[in-house]
């Protein structure tokens, strides 16, 4: 289970976020909503250690990830897999090189051990024979299901994933947020999505925090969002429903 407690962070004088306690269930779907500028991606890179936070703790099984230094933090680092939203692959490499990029930093498999661990990852995410491709040669979709391969390398007790929906169709996203769930699922893992994306929610969504200016606004499972009497998270809900129906127009 992942723990955070009172998590604060500040940026010269902006408060971005104001005191965020939560728990992220193990094996389960967990997702951070809410509207632009409330603090979810800033919580997620705290939660991973890319931001530290101004005041309050992070803890991984109960070991407190916040108070460690860089060394005692790699065993921790090394059960996290983390998909960016742009993805985040590197020009460069083919596919499979991206894949075998986490497995070469933090293993000593032989090449031949790391080569069947990315073609099992790539059959994960249905993109078998597709290694020596390049990014360009990706469409988005295909670039988010090879930075889910990359991310799943380690075979990650904890995947954190940041609005794996953005810039794509709703056929994409569907098979995108239904990849994420089935590894949650095949590998008992515990995965922590930022997205403002409903279909994802109500999809795939077990447990649910809703940030709002910065703070914890509201917490639950995607039933009791429709029976919510929240007036902020009932708003956020029906503008992400008017802004789909009107996409769906266009």
């Amino acid at each position: 289970m992942i723990e955070i407690s009172d998590i604060h962070k500040t940026f010269g004088d902006n408060e971005v976020l104001k005191g965020i306690s939560a728990d992220f269930k193990p094996g389960k779907n967990n997702l951070i909503i809410g509207g632009s500028g409330s603090g979810k991606t800033t919580l997620l890179k705290c939660i991973v250690g890319l931001h530290e936070p101004s005041e309050g703790k992070v803890f991984y099984d109960s070991e407190c990830f916040t108070t460690m230094d860089f060394r005692e933090r790699v065993p921790i680092r090394k059960q996290i897999g983390m998909l960016f939203q742009n993805s985040a692959l590197f020009d460069s490499m083919t596919v499979e090189e991206n894949i075998m990029f986490p497995l070469n930093l933090f293993t000593n498999m032989p090449n031949s051990e790391k080569l069947d661990r990315a073609n099992f990852c790539l059959e994960k995410v249905n993109l078998v024979g597709k290694n020596k491709l390049y990014p360009s040669e990706l469409s988005g979709g295909m670039k988010k299901r090879v930075g889910i391969a990359r991310a799943i390398s380690m075979q990650p007790k904890y995947l954190f994933v940041d609005e794996p929906n953005s810039g794509l169709d709703p056929l994409t996203s569907i098979l995108i947020d239904n990849l994420i769930n089935e590894i949650t699922e095949e590998f008992n893992t515990t995965t922590v999505i930022v997205t403002h994306d409903m279909n994802s929610v109500m999809g795939i969504g077990d447990h649910v925090l809703f940030l709002n200016n910065g703070e914890k606004w509201w917490e639950g499972t995607k039933e009791q969002i429709a029976h919510t009497d929240n007036k902020e998270l009932n708003e956020f809900v029906f503008a992400s429903k008017f802004m789909r129906a009107a996409r769906a127009k266009l």
